[in-house]
C-alpha cells in the first residue's frame, strides 16, 4: 500500500510538471508568436554585413604599419577596437525588441566565437613570446590565422616559419593551409 502510494505521488509529480512545461511552451509561443521571415532575413543580412565589415576592417588595418614596436601595439588595440565594435552590433541584434530566436542564437554564437578566438590569439601569441619571437599579433576568423611577427631584412627562416606554424596548428587544430604569416621588416 505505501509502495503504492509513492509511485502514485511521484506519477502525479511528473504529470504536474509535463502540464507546466506543455502550458508555459503554449504561453511563450501565444506571447511571441511566430517570427516574422522579412525581419528575420533583414537581421541576417545586418550580422552579415557586420562581420564582413569587421573582418575587412580588421584584416586591412592590422598589418599596415611602418614602425616595427608600435606596430604590434597599434594592430592589438585595433583588433580589440574591431571586435568590440562587432560585439556592440551583435548584442545590439541580439537584444532588438522584435529579434526572431534564430537571431539570437547567430548572434550568441558570433559571440561565443569571438570569445575563443581572443583567447586563442592570446594563447598562440604568449607561446610565440616564450619560442623567442620578440613581438607577435595574432588574427583568428572563420577562414584561418594571421600570424604577424617581425622580420630581419632577410627574412624569417625556415625554422621559425616552422615554430609559428607548429605553435599555431598544436592549439587551433587548423591545417598549415589555413596559415598565413606576415613578415613585419624591423628597421
Amino acid at each position: 500500500m505505501k509502495k503504492n502510494l509513492k509511485r502514485n505521488i511521484v506519477m502525479a509529480a511528473v504529470l504536474f510538471f509535463v502540464c507546466a512545461a506543455v502550458y508555459l511552451n503554449w504561453s511563450y509561443s501565444r506571447r511571441y508568436g511566430e517570427a516574422d521571415a522579412a525581419q528575420t532575413r533583414a537581421e541576417d543580412a545586418h550580422i552579415a554585413a557586420a562581420a564582413e565589415r569587421y573582418t575587412e576592417t580588421a584584416a586591412a588595418e592590422e598589418f599596415e604599419a611602418e614602425n616595427t614596436p608600435a606596430y604590434f601595439a597599434a594592430a592589438r588595440l585595433t583588433r580589440q577596437q574591431s571586435r568590440d565594435q562587432a560585439l556592440s552590433l551583435l548584442e545590439s541584434a541580439a537584444a532588438g525588441e522584435g529579434a526572431s530566436q534564430e537571431t539570437i542564437d547567430a548572434a550568441m554564437d558570433s559571440i561565443a566565437a569571438m570569445a575563443t578566438w581572443g583567447m586563442q590569439e592570446t594563447q598562440i601569441e604568449n607561446l610565440l613570446l616564450a619560442r623567442e619571437f620578440s613581438d607577435c599579433v595574432v588574427y583568428l576568423s572563420e577562414e584561418g590565422v594571421t600570424v604577424a611577427v617581425p622580420a630581419p631584412a632577410e627574412g624569417l627562416s625556415e625554422a621559425s616559419v616552422a615554430r609559428i606554424t607548429d605553435t599555431v596548428t598544436t592549439e587551433t587544430g587548423l591545417s598549415a593551409s589555413a596559415i598565413r604569416i606576415i613578415e613585419v621588416r624591423e628597421e
